[in-house]
């Protein structure tokens, strides 16, 4: 095991100790001795930088289920790295801030800790396997940590309600995604992403490539909250502020930007993959950033803001994988740079957003209200979060100097660069895709104005806030503001970043562009396309903004009954009410019932595979002599049989069965077996002896009332059974494809040095097997002499009382 095993298991190996921790160490809190796991792993992955930087990549690998080919591989490149910094880098700060915001007197300190730690694991396992199998196991952890994380609070009934939703949305993603993987495997005979995209020449001809492309893009959009896919993540809202910060903004939400990224090189380059992600990416960014603007709840506004930059993100990579159809030169080189600006804005997008969800964690912290209608006035209340606010609001609205406006520089040229494109029918449509990106941007601008302006400017109201505001402790301003640091440094310096940072994560979406990567990323580019797209997207959105009274209802004329929200939690009360007519038509309580569900699949599914796979056959040359004697018994077999059935008296029914024993051991004298017989005759003697002794004890059952008329469906049910069973043993005698193990047997004497074949089978061949027998009735009778003690016991006790 590797070093880097240990450090991406180090979170769920420290999970095992935080309630130790938070029970004997309680005056101090939790999170202090948490805040170093990820610190240690963000150190430790920079490590890697230089070897990132240089081009070169590293694997470790651990043997798991070698014989399934499924191997504990992790992969560490550019793409992988990068996440791996931001999982641990922001995991670091959100720590940091959760120790400020949580109370260590009233939380549950451990079990946030616990789930934290579980997720961390879980996203890092995402973003470094390079086993599918790996994958997905890590994946389902997200959703499942997830799940507690956002139900952190459960005693609230939103709390539980968004988490439910957060869940079943993922996991349904999830399903979809393990079928692309069985795809993907079956395809390339391997689990291996590596392999899979070094055969992406040869599967692209492979008729399951696009319905694994499919499935695969669901598993994403659902964990990266796509369009329309997106209605969990508002809800997931309820959670406490610092895993708003961590899961919403910086990790589990761009787990499926990571997918996407990671597949690109095996499914870009063709019109179905350009077009299902650049059209949903586009289509959830102008949704989402249309939404946001109405929101009254500064969370929900940042959560509908973080759908939206997500569409952003994605459409960029759909649009940049037009360079794999290229495969090199000026145009693949062109179409590049919309990866450069997925790349780019989703390290941005990790910095601006987790400032700002700090930012509103601290104003719902001092002041006890996020709805921004009872906000106001906060800014020479508290000046600091103003500042880190006005730098976050200002790089996500796309504006100098900050980040967010170079990445959104980028992001036109992206789109422009697209609908130039005389590919995958662009031509046609292209001219849209400029457009959408420029509207959504004017409503990214205002939603982004809104959050500023509603919470700090304007007039203080103390009488409508919880709490009389003030500024937050330097503890919860540390970390927006050490990311509210990288928003402006970044803006200045911003080809640093490009050689460690973005460079390395292009070559791994477009390795086969590696070495023709050129660029410079620039504040001042000219006049431009691009630069007039922002001042004309700043001038509306001011106006829109001033006149934003005036057209704001515009939004109450949606109909609600049409929200996907609406059909979600119709569907799941439709779901629900069929699930539990269904329980209540086929759970009767009675096992007559149970058994002909039992009988039904089974003639279903073997009677299905005989006849599928042409086993139904009879090899009379295989069959002994059969004589007189044999088929009276036969018959009288028979008739006990149907005595059984039929008879309305248990007393003649236990008897049936004892003479059903009794015939058996006819067989056995008829087949030459006296030890056998001698054996079954014993045995049935005795079953039938205690049943005889237990008759009187045994208490009446209960009879359901069916009337007197013959059941025609259990006369078919049961035939059916029967002919099957035939059908299978005449099957399995003509089909046999190995010699009988009895022959060896024979030699019982030269083996065993016994005279009895069945004692030797018992006492020599098979001495485990009957030993472990021997060993299961000495417990059933020490189980037995238990209770006759106990009952002996008790009466004893109740005869002295």
């Amino acid at each position: 095991m590797s070093w880097l095993h240990i450090f991406i298991l180090l979170p769920l190996l420290v999970a095992v100790i935080i309630p130790i921790l938070y029970k004997k160490i309680a005056r101090i809190h939790t999170g202090w001795f948490v805040l170093v796991v990820p610190l240690a792993i963000f150190v430790y992955l920079l490590t890697f930088l230089p070897m990132i930087a240089g081009g070169e990549t590293a694997m470790y690998t651990f043997p798991w289920i070698p014989s399934f080919n499924i191997d504990m591989s992790f992969y560490v490149d550019g793409l992988g790295l990068v996440f791996g910094l931001i999982i641990s880098g922001i995991g670091t700060l959100v720590v940091l801030y959760s120790i400020y915001y949580l109370d260590k007197g009233r939380e549950a300190l451990h079990n946030f800790y616990v789930y934290l730690m579980i997720f961390m694991t879980a996203m890092l396992g995402v973003v470094f396997s390079d086993n599918l199998i790996v994958l997905y196991l890590f994946w389902e952890l997200t959703s499942i940590s997830s799940f507690l994380l956002i139900a952190y609070w459960y005693a609230r009934r939103q709390s539980r309600y968004g988490a439910q939703k957060a869940m079943l949305i993922t996991i349904f993603g999830g399903f979809s995604m393990l079928a692309a993987i069985i795809m993907l495997g079956i395809m390339g005979d391997t689990f291996s992403i590596r392999e899979l995209i070094s055969q992406s020449d040869q599967l692209v001809q492979h008729p399951l490539f696009i319905p694994a492309m499919v499935l695969l893009l669901i598993g994403a959009f659902t964990k990266s909250a796509q369009f329309p896919f997106h209605i969990w993540l508002p809800d997931a809202m309820e959670a406490p502020t610092p895993i708003s910060a961590y899961l919403h903004s910086a990790t589990m939400v761009k787990a499926g930007i990571y997918v996407v990224a990671r597949f690109t090189p095996l499914f870009g380059g063709t019109m179905e993959w350009f077009w299902i992600v650049t059209g949903v990416g586009l289509l959830t960014l102008f949704w989402g950033s249309l939404l946001a603007v109405k929101q009254r709840d500064l969370k929900a506004l940042l959560a509908f803001s973080t759908v939206s930059q997500l569409g952003l993100i994605m459409s960029l990579l759909g649009m940049g994988s037009a360079a794999l159809y290229y495969g090199g030169g000026e145009l693949a080189h062109l179409h590049s740079m919309a990866v450069l600006a997925a790349v780019f804005h989703l390290v941005n997008h990790a910095t601006f957003k987790g400032s700002l969800f700090m930012v509103v964690g601290i104003v719902d912290h001092e002041t006890g209200t996020r709805d921004i209608r009872k906000l106001g006035g906060l800014m020479s209340i508290m000046p600091i979060s103003f500042t880190l606010a006005l730098i976050g609001s200002l790089s996500m609205a796309g504006l100098p100097p900050f980040n967010g406006f170079l990445s959104k520089e980028l992001f036109f040229t992206g789109t422009l660069n697209a609908a130039s494109l005389d590919i995958f029918r662009m031509e046609t449509y292209g001219f849209l895709i400029p457009i959408v990106a420029w509207v959504a941007s004017v409503f990214t601008f205002i939603y982004s104005i809104i959050l500023v302006f509603k919470t700090f400017f304007g007039n203080y109201q103390p009488e409508r806030l919880e709490k009389e505001a003030h500024e937050a402790p330097w503890g919860m301003l540390l970390p927006p503001a050490i990311l509210a640091l990288f928003v402006v440094v970044i803006f200045f310096v911003p080809n640093v970043l490009g050689e460690y940072i973005l460079e390395p994560m292009m070559a791994s979406v477009l390795p086969a562009l590696v070495g023709q990567f050129d660029f410079h990323i620039e504040a001042w580019h000219g006049f431009e396309p691009e630069l007039f797209m922002t001042i004309a997207l700043v001038v509306l959105g001011i106006v829109l903004y001033l006149t934003l009274r005036r057209w704001i209802g515009l939004y109450n004329r949606m109909p609600r009954a049409l929200s996907i929200t609406n059909a979600y939690n119709s569907g799941l009360k439709g779901m629900e009410s069929i699930s539990r007519k269904i329980t209540d038509a086929h759970m009767t309580g009675f096992s007559r019932d149970y058994l002909r569900y039992i009988f039904l699949i089974f003639i279903m599914i073997v009677g299905a595979s005989l006849f599928m796979l042409d086993g139904i056959s009879f090899d009379a040359g295989t069959v002994a002599h059969i004589n007189m004697f044999e088929v009276i018994l036969s018959l009288v077999l028979v008739g006990a049989t149907a005595m059984v059935v039929f008879t309305r008296s248990r007393l003649a029914a236990v008897i049936c069965v004892g003479v059903l024993g009794y015939i058996v051991a006819l067989f056995f004298v008829v087949l030459r077996a006296p030890d056998l017989a001698l054996t079954q005759l014993a045995i049935e003697t005795v079953t039938v002896a205690l049943f005889l002794v237990c008759f009187y004890h045994l208490p009446r059952l209960r009879q359901k009332e069916e009337g007197d008329g013959f059941n025609v469906i259990n006369m078919l049910i049961a035939s059916a059974v029967g002919i099957l069973v035939t059908l299978v043993a005449l099957a399995a005698n003509g089909h046999r494809l190995f010699p009988s193990i009895s022959d060896y047997y024979l030699d019982a004497y030269e083996l065993a040095g016994a005279a009895n074949m069945v004692n030797a089978i018992l006492a020599d061949f098979r001495a485990l097997d009957t030993l472990l027998e021997i060993f299961v009735l000495c417990i059933a009778g020490l189980g037995v002499f238990a209770l006759i003690k106990v009952k002996m016991a008790r009466r004893e006790k109740n005869e002295n009382q």
